[in-house]
């Protein structure tokens, strides 16, 4: 049996770095390869507070990286 996922699913869900327990941000997009198969995601993490323009980070990650997709988290691994 395939387990299939939309990309909202995964958008609702925080990503959280293994290394230290941060927040990554949370899903915006992600790159797709001519067959469907996610090759990377990108995050957005706006610290600061809302009106705090120039404190936004985006970030990509490689799909390999993502260690574990839980019910509310995304668990990533940035040094691998």
């Amino acid at each position: 049996m395939v387990n299939y996922m939309r990309l909202s699913d995964l958008q609702s869900k925080e990503v959280i770095s293994i290394k230290d327990g941060s927040q990554l941000g949370n899903i915006i997009d992600a790159d797709v390869s001519e067959d469907g198969m996610v090759l990377k995601i990108i995050t957005y993490n706006k610290k600061g507070g809302i009106f705090s323009i120039k404190n936004r980070e985006e970030a990509t990650i490689k799909w390999d990286q993502i260690k574990k997709i839980g019910e509310d988290v995304i668990l990533v691994d940035e040094n691998s």
